[in-house]
């Protein structure tokens, strides 16, 4: 986490991210449930930098509703044979491995899936094009199909049929990593706001002195405070190896909202500067708005606090 809130401080979204799929979405449970064998030939080449790695979860018809999800691994012999094909896959086009999430069965859709070890290089894997996306430019992601790709089962993660469930605790991982990343993001905005906002005259005094502007940051760096304190007690109870879900969905949340907050409101200060592509700002508020969205998108994050509050209607 210290990592992620450091890398906040590189000007864009995308690569921060780019790392973050790296180091906390496509190998935590790798690093979790891997056998030895599968964390020499993949984990430990993605530590050192050496090999690439990206995370299969999302299709065309399934984002943040991961249970529904169409990819298939059939098991045949000592093998599985994958068919399916994978969306909004961040380092797709470069990666030299997936984590891959598929159905490896038929039983219900929490427990027939299973995390698989892919190579990217093998026979019938297809990127189809890389993804022209609104923000998070510096960021490939891609669409990609399996074509009756014949994977070892050795490289299944963990045992079979139990990948929802790890994927689910990768999900926890992902969300604080954002989480502490773009509360960095947020200081860093505000600062740079105040400083141009100080020398930006209008009607003969600097911007920065009107009291409905610095009211408006003080508010701003106020939440993002907040912000900061409910993610490290989230961390220091995952740390303690306690059930974070309510409270990192919690906070995936509020930083998504927040992401929104912040960035229409500073770029808001810079007036037709915030417009341009020449400043910080209007970057941040492109890249931004992803949070909102990947990992999980707001309305799922309700949905997972309002379960642990006991409020969901009873199917």
């Amino acid at each position: 986490m210290a990592v992620a809130e450091e890398l906040g401080n590189i000007r864009c979204g995308g690569i921060p991210m780019a790392i973050g799929v790296q180091t906390d979405m496509a190998t935590p449970a790798l690093a979790r449930f891997g056998s030895l064998e599968l964390k020499k030939e993949f984990l430990i080449p993605s530590i050192m930098g050496d090999k690439v790695a990206c995370l299969g979860v999302s299709e065309v018809g399934a984002g943040s509703d991961v249970s529904s999800i169409k990819t298939k691994a059939v098991r045949k012999g000592d093998e599985y044979v994958i068919n399916g094909g994978k969306m909004w896959t961040t380092n797709g086009t470069q990666a030299d491995w997936m984590c891959l999430l598929a159905n490896t069965s038929d039983g219900p859709p929490h427990r027939n899936k299973s995390l698989i070890c892919l190579p990217m290089n093998l026979p019938g894997v297809h990127i189809a094009r890389k993804i022209d996306k609104l923000g998070m430019w510096s960021s490939d992601t891609a669409e990609i199909f399996f074509d009756d790709v014949r994977v070892p089962c050795k490289n299944i993660i963990g045992q079979e049929g139990m990948g929802f469930t790890y994927q689910m605790l990768q999900f926890q991982e992902e969300r604080l990593w954002a989480v502490a990343n773009i509360v960095t993001m947020f200081d860093n905005i505000i600062q740079e706001t105040i400083q141009y906002t100080q020398q930006r005259k209008i009607f003969t005094r600097p911007l920065l002195h009107h009291q409905s502007v610095h009211f408006r940051l003080a508010e701003l760096q106020t939440e993002v405070e907040l912000l900061r304190s409910l993610l490290y007690r989230v961390i220091a109870l995952y740390i303690k190896g306690n059930d974070v879900t309510k409270m990192a969905s919690m906070a995936k949340l509020k930083a998504g909202r927040l992401a929104r907050e912040v960035t229409d409101s500073c770029l808001q200060y810079w007036g037709g500067m915030g417009f341009t592509s020449d400043v910080l700002i209007s970057r941040l508020y492109r890249d931004c708005r992803l949070l909102s969205i990947g990992g999980g998108a707001d309305e799922v994050m309700l949905e997972i606090i309002c379960k642990y509050m006991d409020m969901l209607p009873k199917k």
